[in-house]
């Protein structure tokens, strides 16, 4: 194995050879989570989009078009249980002129956004685990939406930290976490890594139109990280989660979707201008909702079984954060009765969606009252469809 031993940027490198074995046990040794300060309520979101649809209006008018709908800070807590978002940059979201964040672009020699975002959940999920970043071996960087598509996100992050080994992207839309913490389990438990790190950036708010009602209120930024570890035979790890197994599921779908990406320039008439119009996040809410509602329910429901479980034996469940009704409809069919707080907690009325990055908040906010022996389900539903799920249970 090749180790990077120099500073951002040098080329020297110094041979290592860990030793490996097949790891029967796997644990979330740590979890790091950033959340940005800055933050936008539903009103404040209303307001600028209301101004923007007033100017659009009068222009449609002149032009005989028919008029945009407003949108309304009380349908929005009606219809996704989100009052306000946390967003890595402000200026610029709530000015109707622009209604996108004012990110300035970094050259090629500093650390890009996104690898700086989640080397701080990295960092702090890093301490939480008591380990050192010389001792990842790989390095995972799974996120709904990459800044670029190489070099490779997750191998700047290795650098910036000084981890070993190796490092990749992947992505799932918001099952994103969740699907590369089955396959770090997974490498961890066949013996190909002994640490790996997840990082998961949500830095969406960059990729979400502001002029579209039925997605500007959704999405707010986070960053997550988790530390996937080999359990030595016989040991324990008291506070942290054994990963008993995880699993992933996908169908075609068209509901959840981004066309941007190098291609969608082609279609332009000038190459050089890329129309951001219709390439950015959209999907069809009423259909995502019904749809996923029933895969989402089916899925826990059959993961649990294949264990000997049911939604009864699980302590807590951690469900992706994009919509309350959503997440208290899946569990009522799951139940046969409306599940609370407890059981199943929520983090998206004050952060909103924030991607991949949800579940793993409501994990790491809502575990330190478990006792040894609980388990728990982690379960995201992202674009694709795609879900996925692993079960937990407190060492």
């Amino acid at each position: 194995m090749l180790r990077r031993t120099s500073e951002r940027g040098a080329h020297d490198f110094a041979l290592t050879t860990p030793s490996r074995q097949r790891a029967q046990h796997v644990c979330v040794g740590g979890i790091g989570v950033e959340i940005p300060q800055p933050s936008i309520s539903n009103e404040e979101l209303v307001e600028t989009f209301n101004l923007w649809v007033d100017r659009e209006n009068a222009a449609r008018a002149v032009r005989g078009e028919p008029p945009l709908a407003r949108s309304d800070a009380d349908f929005i807590v009606n219809a996704s249980g989100i009052r306000r978002r946390h967003v890595y940059e402000r200026e610029g979201i709530l000015d109707p002129e622009r209604m996108a964040p004012n990110i300035p672009a970094r050259a090629d020699e500093e650390l890009s956004v996104m690898a700086e975002f989640g080397l701080k959940a990295a960092r702090k999920a890093l301490a939480h685990a008591g380990a050192d970043a010389g001792d990842v071996d790989l390095v995972i960087c799974a996120a709904s939406h990459h800044q670029r598509p190489y070099p490779a996100l997750a191998v700047e992050i290795q650098q910036a930290l000084g981890a070993g080994g190796a490092a990749f992207d992947m992505g799932l839309g918001c099952s994103s976490a969740v699907a590369a913490l089955h396959v770090a389990a997974n490498l961890v438990r066949a013996g190909a890594h002994r640490k790996v790190l997840v990082v998961t950036p949500e830095l969406i708010t960059g990729h979400l139109n502001f002029r579209d009602r039925q997605t500007h209120f959704i999405f707010g930024d986070a960053s997550v990280a988790m530390l996937v570890e080999a359990l030595d035979e016989g040991e324990s790890r008291p506070g942290r989660f054994e990963i008993v197994d995880t699993r992933g599921w996908t169908q075609f779908s068209n509901n959840i979707r981004t066309n941007f990406g190098f291609l969608s320039r082609l279609s332009q008439d000038d190459p050089s201008f890329l129309e951001m119009e219709g390439n950015m996040i959209k999907q069809v809410g009423n259909k995502v909702f019904k749809e996923v509602t029933v895969a989402g329910h089916q899925f826990i429901v059959d993961f649990l079984a294949e264990h000997g479980h049911t939604p009864n034996t699980m302590r807590r469940f951690w469900l992706h954060q994009a919509n309350a009704r959503m997440n208290a409809m899946i569990l009522k069919l799951a139940f046969g009765k409306d599940v609370g707080q407890d059981r199943a907690p929520t983090v998206l009325e004050r952060l909103g969606n924030t991607a991949a990055a949800g579940a793993v908040i409501a994990l790491h906010e809502n575990h330190e009252d478990m006792h040894e022996g609980d388990f728990g389900l982690l379960c995201a539903f992202g674009a694709g469809y795609s879900i996925g799920g692993a079960l937990l249970r407190m060492m």
